[in-house]
């Protein structure tokens, strides 16, 4: 694995932390396209409407798609420690979902 790789597995589900140590929510899934033969991220969605994404439509239905989170784009989340994400720029930057 070089410095440009990490295992998803590893992501997802951890908190994310803005600079000034708020907690934003989880990351809850990652948007990714396809390059040639790689995948490279887009976005990285974080909070309850993320976790939403992933487990799919019945979710959505069940809990009436309540909740939010952000969408931070590949270079607005510091991933260097995956134990530790970190967004690296102001809340208000980040898409509101």
């Amino acid at each position: 694995m070089n410095n440009h790789e990490v295992r998803l597995e590893r992501l997802l589900g951890r908190q994310v932390l803005a600079a000034n140590n708020q907690a934003l929510g989880r990351l809850e899934e990652v948007r990714v396209e396809q390059l040639g033969n790689r995948y490279v991220v887009t976005e990285y969605i974080l909070g309850a409407l993320g976790l939403g994404e992933r487990l799919g439509l019945g979710v959505k239905l069940l809990f009436g798609g309540r909740g939010g989170g952000y969408a931070a784009r590949w270079d607005q989340l510091d991933i260097s420690d995956s134990e530790h994400p970190r967004i690296t720029c102001p809340i208000d930057e980040l898409r509101r979902l």
